[in-house]
């Protein structure tokens, strides 16, 4: 049954409006922020409620996943990453579908890991769709010309998008772990 349509004020409509240069991403809140080669900023335009579930997080991290643009959810999250060539996530899993759509520059998506690891190089406006189950990553691998970061967006299904980190990639943050704050 479709809803019955109304009349939206333009103070209703702004709630669901983010203009992207107002918006502010964060470098932190994931398990591998503290690593080089994961530098990035993570910005969450809709949804990506945090899960409460032990031993899994958001895709988006703890501090991106408090600070929605439009704190909606209706099924589905969207968030942009920026970063420099050579950096992305570690290999990762959801119990959801993710799909990555290039903005700006050159991306490797990567899928499966070791031996059976495949990847596919895309650009802006090309679309890659994950399903639930399959381990996966991006790198960027190319900027714009002049351009310091290049910019991916990306699309989670579900209310509460669970993400976990594979059996290699929990090798690689227990060989390297987080600094300790100073107390």
């Amino acid at each position: 049954m479709m809803p019955e349509p109304r009349v939206w004020s333009r103070e209703e409509m702004m709630t669901r409006v983010a203009i992207f240069d107002e918006q502010q991403g964060s470098f932190t809140g994931l398990q591998e922020s503290h690593l080089p080669q994961c530098e990035k900023e993570l910005i969450n335009i809709i949804g990506f409620r945090p899960p409460t579930e032990e031993g899994v997080f958001s895709p988006v991290g703890s501090d991106s996943a408090s600070a929605s643009a439009i704190d909606i959810f209706e099924g589905f999250n969207l968030g942009f990453v920026r970063c420099r060539p050579g950096k992305g996530p570690l290999t990762h899993n959801h119990d959801t579908n993710e799909t990555f759509i290039p903005v700006t520059g050159t991306w490797r998506c990567h899928w499966n890991e070791g031996d059976e690891e495949l990847h596919i190089d895309v650009g802006p406006r090309d679309v890659v769709s994950f399903p639930p189950g399959v381990a996966r990553r991006f790198t960027c691998l190319e900027t714009p010309d002049g351009e310091e970061t290049a910019l991916l967006q990306f699309v989670v299904a579900g209310e509460f998008p669970k993400a976990e980190y594979t059996e290699a990639s929990l090798r690689i943050l227990e060989e390297n772990p987080a600094p300790t704050p100073e107390t």
